[in-house]
């Protein structure tokens, strides 16, 4: 996106919308309908088998294929993808980390295949290739869970995709370092900061030190390397979070890698405002948070995000519909086009406040990134559970103020009396629902498509790879010709887990606390816990559970965290566990009860195996309860399919959460 002039009017961001469910052939649709809307720029969403390396047909994609996003398998589901969509003039933006380089191969790929079928250079296409794969996996390890490759491994596939488009798609952003994620996890400004440049660094020493790039060069892989972040309700601090990462992004590509051209330092970023902001309870409120968070990240001219993607006002309750989204896509063009806010210069340059708000968050990221350099850097940081252990604290910290009444949510912890709201009538089917033939259709097309392909070019190219894994060449080329042999997803990073090992992270839950929680009621339920457990003779244990493939693991930390503070004795294995390994451990522990997290739709295939499995196992009498985004219809079947109680974003008052829990295990126990 090309930067005016000051004295000319700033030109209006790219403007997107994240988006992506069901199948291939649906989201094209929904891609079209939406571009047809004035949308500039396509995010595409990608279902949690997709960015975790499993085919739709695998034990772990069970209930999973579809629903927070598109299942892309092979490059004939990317040809569909992006059917009657020139990529040579599109801008996408990809959400895929530990599958990236494989997602970026089969884009590139259909892009060379629609060049060929409008006879044009398809080199001359490639290099015309604009947009970004996030590709941050530092991040997964803290927040979102969709790694799969140890640390060391994963670094070497981002070194060898910054390096391969630097020489071959030099308009495209091989990696965007995501803090976006880490504020969800509660991450500070100060930390979101800090971390993002630790990640950054780590990105640039390896790119650097792995000699693919001659030094000459280097300026352009620092030119390619943008950020995507968060924007919450804060929006004057947020907007200073915003300068302090300009500011400190100059100087670190000044200082540490020497580069003197200023348009290879400038700060290049997108942004989503904060969805773990939105809220279940009048949600209508909703709107004004993401308004109020888009003006974070476009109110300063200097610190300006050049591409925006917003969330839809019910995304706390389930997937938006198209009608959502394009009033999301309204407010954007609402700011950029009926506004004169990009018609001046920077309006906050000279304020004192600002400066200072500023200079304190590069202070304080500055304080941080010097403690995790000390570390070794952020992979060491990842592996030994610090900056993990810091965010699970900073999140604790949050939801305390929350509960207490310090921080106020308007609906929800202040201000809760309410209106019927229209957008919720009867039958006004608030959310959209991902088809659930999907799954099925999915599953039969993968197993079409491995019987159809050309096998012995699939085992050559499989080979290739495994082969090119073992030594330090660049992977790009041979993850090009699995794209174009018809390998799956799932078939390339299961030649890759073969060489390179999978990874379990810390869990940043056994030094993280409710620091400061005052709480006449924490005590009262520690004394119920307690008393509980006296009268069945053994303290009471709970196995915090995340089934499936759903990594977004703050709920079930906090969880963890806050039945450890009231006195349970906690299990927590972290996440990606198939049901029968839930039960496995719910009946080797002998807990009390068991209570599983689910934010991705999948509640209704993962629930009820794990309650019939305790019930194979004869383990029946142990209650299960659940927490996510589950629809009242979801939540009145999983409790005729036996589940004892089921928590949505509303019940945020987690200590009320740990006393309800041991109502279920006295009732379970028949204790009064």
């Amino acid at each position: 996106m090309p930067y005016p002039s000051d004295r000319e009017r700033d030109r209006p961001w790219v403007m997107r919308t994240y988006a992506g469910h069901s199948s291939a052939t649906k989201s094209n649709e929904l891609y079209r309908r939406n571009l047809s809307k004035g949308q500039t720029g396509l995010s595409i969403a990608f279902d949690l088998p997709t960015q975790t390396g499993y085919d739709p047909d695998h034990e772990l994609a069970k209930g999973e294929v579809g629903k927070v996003g598109v299942p892309v398998t092979h490059i004939g589901d990317m040809r569909t993808l992006f059917d009657q969509i020139p990529l040579g003039v599109a801008n996408t933006s990809m959400t895929i980390n530990a599958t990236a380089m494989w997602l970026l191969s089969l884009y590139v790929s259909v892009a060379q295949e629609q060049a060929e079928a409008e006879g044009a250079d398809w080199h001359e296409v490639v290099a015309k290739l604009a947009g970004t794969t996030q590709n941050d996996i530092i991040k997964e390890y803290l927040s979102r869970g969709t790694y799969v490759f140890p640390p060391g491994p994963s670094l070497r596939l981002i070194t060898d995709m910054v390096a391969w488009t630097v020489s071959n798609v030099p308009k495209w952003n091989p990696i965007n370092i995501c803090s976006y994620h880490l504020q969800e996890v509660g991450a500070t400004p100060v930390q979101e900061v800090a971390y993002a440049m630790c990640t950054a660094i780590a990105v640039l020493d390896a790119v650097r030190d792995s000699g693919q790039v001659p030094a000459e060069k280097f300026g352009e892989v620092v030119s390619r390397i943008s950020f995507f972040v968060n924007a919450g309700v804060r929006f004057i601090e947020e907007m200073c979070k915003m300068r302090a990462f300009t500011e400190l992004w100059d100087e670190i590509t000044r200082d540490r890698y020497g580069i003197t051209d200023e348009k290879q330092r400038r700060f290049r970023y997108g942004v989503q405002v904060n969805s773990l902001g939105l809220t279940e309870a009048q949600p209508e409120n909703n709107v004004q948070r993401i308004v109020l968070e888009m003006l974070a990240v476009s109110l300063s001219r200097k610190a300006r995000a050049r591409a925006i993607q917003l969330p839809a006002w019910n995304e706390a309750l389930g997937l938006p519909r198209p009608w959502d989204q394009q009033w999301a896509l309204r407010m954007q063009q609402v700011l950029a086009y009926e506004t004169d806010l990009l018609e001046y210069e920077d309006i906050f340059d000279g304020s004192p406040v600002i400066e200072a708000k500023v200079n304190e968050i590069i202070t304080g990221a500055r304080e941080e990134i010097d403690r995790v350099q000390a570390m070794g850097g952020a992979v060491a940081a990842v592996e030994s559970g610090y900056m993990k252990t810091q965010m699970v604290g900073s999140l604790a910290e949050r939801r305390r103020l929350i509960e207490n009444g310090e921080q106020v949510i308007v609906g929800v912890n202040k201000f809760d009396t309410t209106e019927p709201s229209p957008l919720q009538a009867e039958g006004a089917k608030a959310i959209e629902t991902a088809d659930p033939a999907a799954e099925l259709e999915a599953v039969e097309a993968v197993r079409r498509w491995r019987s159809e392909r050309d096998a012995a070019a699939v085992d050559e190219s499989l080979r290739k790879l495994r082969e090119a894994a073992k030594t330090d060449v660049n992977l790009m080329d041979a993850t090009l010709a699995c794209a174009h042999a018809g390998v799956t997803t799932g078939e390339w990073s299961a030649a890759l887990r073969e060489v390179f090992g999978e990874y379990r992270a810390p869990t940043g839950v056994s030094g993280a606390s409710v620091g400061g929680e005052a709480g006449v009621e924490l005590a009262a339920v520690r004394e119920r816990v307690k008393a509980t457990g006296e009268e069945l003779g053994e303290r009471l244990r709970m196995l915090v559970g995340k089934p499936g493939l759903d990594g977004h693991s703050n709920g079930a930390e906090q969880i963890a965290v806050r039945a450890r503070d009231t006195g349970f004795e906690v299990v927590y294995q972290g996440i990606r566990l198939t049901p029968d390994q839930i039960v496995a451990a719910a009946v080797q522990e002998g807990v009390h009860v068991v209570g599983l997290s689910i934010l991705s739709g999948s509640h209704l295939e993962a629930v009820p195996a794990v309650v019939e499995g305790l019930r194979a196992a004869g383990a029946g009498d142990v209650p299960v309860v659940v927490g996510g985004i589950i629809p009242p219809d979801d939540a009145k079947i999983l409790a005729e399919r036996g589940v004892a109680r089921v928590f949505t974003p509303k019940d945020y008052e987690m200590t009320q959460i740990m006393d309800e829990i041991v109502n279920v295990i006295r009732e379970a126990n028949k204790l009064p």
